[in-house]
């Protein structure tokens, strides 16, 4: 059934997976182990989702190994990664890996899209761009976070004569820049990367930057094939363990709080996080900077002093990392750096500070704010439509024919982050609302020192938790005979509102993120993700299950509604 390129393609199976990232290969290799029919399509050549399109320099996963895998024994037994963060051509041979061990080709269908999903006569239609229909009665959506680009609505943008490419679809053979002018727009993860990579090369290298990255060291190593076979008689317990901490990551927690510490010791708290790189100094330092002021004030002192120290130029170095506080640190995602800052350093590079003089548009020659600015190269670093764009692009109609656009007009609506109402036997994974690129609780969660929300999670618990519901959810539906699953109304409601309200408790909404949607004009601003933990969210999913607490149950007609 397997096929590589975009021909009609029409049948009918079980279940059907759109996306082959991590959410496509756990679900089709579980689905088998199940014994259903499965099928995957995907809209790539390979498997391997955001790492299968993200090609740019120095793109590499900000997640640990050897955290970053899914806990598949037949995979990992056999698997040795070379560094602690995987560069992007490492990810793809690890996907490769998996596929040749669990031979996930045979029911896959690559180069294809699905545009147009319909429930209609008690199963999934959808609808393939180049011809064909694919029916299913099982529909999960894993086309992920991170897939639908965003252009900033730049004037003229289509006037620029130079060679202008978006990070995301970054040409597999590089960029020639030697001697070359290039700007880099945007200031998050990729730009970060990009940035660190291009900037040592032999080019004029101009960074505009409107809101300072707070990057971590990401303290990058390499690892021997000695060391993790001796640590893979630990690897079920450390993989499992990620699904039952807040974070996805087995770190180090402490219960004291940053009010229980003496000045001495929140200090070294912070330095011993700092130290270990990573996002420990998130994970491991007191919680508390997303909810308290004063607190975040302190983060922010501590990561200024450690930045500013790297950076010679004075003018470059109020850039950076500004003396005065401009945002709230962690209410936007922060990156893992290795040699950033010194190489904004660095003579060849340039900072224009979008704050003081933004964009006014771009001509044929380059990008104009106050000044014009001549590029040959510019590399959008802007990122997605994340969360719910990939969503909207397979134009996904409700039993009563409403668009997902339509229903969620005023703002996401979910049951737990994996149905939508109306739309049955319809499952996402790695999806809003969810603990996505964070984590929630009820509208009455406390928040003290030890629950403070997270700000960050390890993608696979995440992913490995969903599909694992889904599965026991399509399993009880055999033994019950229950031939639809909805969400109900009501429950997605409940279930959005508490999200807001735990997001009301924090930092978040004081500044713009992606976290809430505020990157993309027009987007409904709000918190997207669950921001409870990783291991609340699996208490709060699994407990729905046991009673079908907020779906709707159909045998032929509703039986029960709970």
């Amino acid at each position: 059934m397997a096929a590589t390129n975009g021909e009609s393609k029409s049948f009918h199976t079980e279940a059907l997976i759109i996306g082959g990232g991590m959410g496509g290969v756990y679900g089709l290799h579980r689905l088998r182990q199940e014994g259903y029919q499965v099928k995957v399509v995907e809209a790539g050549s390979y498997f391997g989702g955001v790492w299968h399109w993200n090609r740019y320099p120095g793109a590499r996963v900000d997640s640990e190994c050897p955290l970053y895998q899914l806990n598949i024994p037949e995979v990992w037994k056999g698997w040795t990664w070379s560094e602690r963060f995987p560069g992007h051509e490492e990810l793809r041979k690890y996907y490769k890996y998996c596929d040749e061990v669990l031979d996930l080709s045979k029911d896959t269908i690559f180069n294809t899209i699905i545009e147009g999903v319909e429930w209609k006569d008690g199963q999934w239609k959808c609808n393939v761009r180049n011809g064909g229909v694919i029916t299913c009665k099982y529909l999960m959506l894993c086309t992920g976070s991170s897939y639908k680009k965003h252009f900033p609505d730049f004037p003229n943008l289509d006037k620029f004569k130079g060679q202008l490419v978006h990070s995301a679809t970054y040409p597999d053979g590089g960029i020639d820049v030697k001697g070359k002018k290039v700007a880099v727009v945007g200031n998050g993860a990729t730009g970060v990367q990009v940035v660190q990579e291009l900037g040592k090369q032999d080019c004029n290298l101009t960074v505009f930057i409107r809101t300072p990255n707070t990057a971590f060291p990401m303290v990058q190593r390499k690892m021997t094939a000695e060391e993790q076979d001796c640590l893979k008689q630990f690897y079920k317990l450390i993989l499992e363990g990620g699904r039952h901490t807040r974070s996805g990551f087995p770190n180090n927690v402490w219960k004291e709080g940053w009010y229980d510490l003496t000045p001495e010791q929140r200090l070294q708290r912070m330095d011993e996080g700092w130290k270990l790189g990573g996002f420990s100094f998130f994970l491991s330092t007191p919680r508390e900077f997303l909810v308290d002021k004063e607190v975040n004030a302190a983060f922010y002192d501590f990561w200024k002093e450690k930045v500013r120290a790297r950076v010679s130029d004075p003018e470059k170095r109020e850039i950076i990392a500004p003396y005065k506080q401009e945002h709230y640190f962690g209410t936007k995602r922060p990156s893992l750096e290795q040699d950033y800052y010194e190489v904004l350093d660095r003579p060849n590079v340039k900072l224009v500070n979008l704050k003081k003089t933004p964009i006014e548009g771009f001509t044929e020659t380059g990008i104009k704010t106050d000044v014009l600015h001549e590029f040959d190269v510019v590399i959008l670093c802007t990122g997605y439509d994340s969360m719910t764009g990939s969503l909207m692009d397979l134009y996904i109609k409700d039993k009563d024919g409403k668009l997902l656009q339509e229903k969620w007009q005023k703002g996401v609506e979910t049951h737990l982050g994996l149905m939508i109402h109306k739309m049955p036997n319809m499952f996402m994974v790695y999806s809003p609302q969810a603990p996505t690129g964070e984590s929630n609780r009820s509208p009455s969660f406390v928040i003290t020192p030890a629950n403070s929300p997270k700000a960050l999670s390890n993608g696979p618990p995440v992913v490995e938790s969903q599909i694992e519901w889904i599965i026991k959810a399509m399993s009880k539906m055999r033994k019950e005979g229950i031939e639809e699953l909805d969400a109900e109304d009501e429950s997605a409601k409940k279930w959005r509102q508490a999200i807001q309200d735990l997001n009301n408790k924090t930092l978040y909404p004081l500044e713009n993120s992606w976290y809430m949607g505020a990157n993309i004009p027009g987007k409904v601003r709000e918190q997207l993700n669950y921001i409870g933990g990783v291991d609340m969210y699996n208490k709060e999913i699994h407990e729905a299950l046991d009673d079908w607490a907020g779906f709707q149950l159909t045998k032929g007609q509703a039986v029960s509604v709970k």
